[in-house]
């Protein structure tokens, strides 16, 4: 079944901004969450009557009140999408990305989906699918932060699923995983064969969130490299020159 309303945070670009176009134009109530008003405007602008819109860097102390407000202009919610993140690479290890890496994708995440989470508690049902990445299948060198980080919420999330086994509720959960797309995230070349399109993968995206997968990786040329990045030992692993340039 379609969801009816959905909440986007990371809207603003990327794979967020493609996701929120296509759950509007599917004529669904969208709350949109990002730090680029503009941007917000102009997906609002696309159905003004069904598009919500509320400026939050998720990094800041009330971006969970700010969600709990915004949950109830849309008029409910059916659906928490996350897709805010950010990340680098950071061969020399600076500390400012670092901190900033963990603020976003662990902190700001877990306020986010924490307060989702205790939202669809209340309700009795609900479904939190966030973007995470195949970074966090193994520690990649170029990207400690990162890897780590997203390592971190694949594992919350799965926690969350097993906590609301136990507390019998009825939240569903997905974990996307992509490879390397094409967004501001990747401002760097990459292997044009690896490299994949954010409106290819978000098509994607759409089709899984919609069809309550519980991981997803895309595409299927990350399914076959993840399948073996596994195998390694960690031994090997960690004397391989793995890296996102050319």
């Amino acid at each position: 079944m379609t969801h009816k309303r959905i909440i986007i945070a990371g809207a603003t670009s990327g794979m967020g901004y493609e996701l929120a176009k296509k759950y509007i134009e599917a004529g669904n109530k969208v709350g949109v969450i990002g730090r680029r008003e503009k941007v917000l405007e102009e997906l609002q602008a696309l159905q003004p009557d069904k598009v919500f819109v509320k400026v939050i860097d998720i990094t800041t102390k009330e971006s969970g009140d700010l969600l709990k407000e915004l949950v109830t202009e849309v008029g409910g919610i059916d659906c928490y999408i996350h897709v805010s993140g950010v990340g680098s690479q950071n061969f020399y290890l600076d500390e400012k990305i670092e901190m900033n890496t963990v603020q976003t994708n662990c902190i700001g995440f877990t306020r986010m989906i924490d307060t989702a989470f205790n939202i669809f508690a209340e309700q009795g049902y609900g479904h939190i699918a966030a973007i995470t990445s195949v970074a966090g299948t193994k520690g990649l060198g170029v990207t400690p932060s990162y890897s780590a980080s997203k390592r971190f919420q694949s594992i919350y999330l799965q926690s969350l699923a097993q906590l609301s086994h136990i507390r019998k509720l009825k939240i569903k959960f997905t974990d996307i995983r992509p490879g390397f797309v094409n967004t501001d995230l990747l401002k760097h070349k990459y292997n044009k064969l690896l490299l994949m399109d954010k409106k290819y993968a978000s098509a994607i995206i759409y089709k899984a969130i919609n069809a309550k997968r519980r991981v997803k990786i895309i595409d299927f040329r990350y399914a076959i490299i993840i399948f073996f990045w596994r195998l390694a030992p960690n031994c090997l692993w960690e004397k391989m020159n793995v890296t996102t340039k050319d």
